[in-house]
């Protein structure tokens, strides 16, 4: 699982087996361990409503509903979001998706894991 957070918005991706789990399971974890504490993030099914996320005591979460995890995870659609209302009258852009393998040659990292890039040139 990957997040990436830039001023009002959080994007995370998960690979197949972790889009696997999240549809059997209804939740997935990772974990970042510091010196003092751990940030942990999560993505967890929730039986309606609308995408959600939440920060409380270093715990990232993002609570997605069970009907539009399902079509995610059983479909080629490839990204979910939500403009989140927040108190201050703000908006939390939140974005879900499939990590595709990269088509730049000079990434190392293991992307055995990762779905099929549709922008990739065979």
């Amino acid at each position: 699982m990957k997040i990436r957070i830039k001023g009002n918005s959080v994007r995370v991706r998960l690979s197949k087996s972790e889009v696997e789990l999240f549809a059997k399971e209804g939740y997935v974890e990772e974990r970042t361990e510091f010196e003092n504490s751990t940030l942990i993030y999560a993505v967890k099914s929730k039986h309606d409503g609308t995408m959600s996320a939440d920060f409380t005591s270093g715990n990232l979460t993002l609570f997605v509903p069970a009907d539009l995890l399902k079509q995610w995870s059983s479909t080629d659609l490839v990204g979910i979001d939500h403009n989140m209302l927040l108190n201050n009258g703000k908006y939390l852009y939140i974005l879900l998706e499939k990590d595709f393998k990269c088509i730049d040659a000079a990434v190392t990292e293991d992307q055995s894991d990762y779905f099929e890039n549709p922008l990739k040139v065979c």
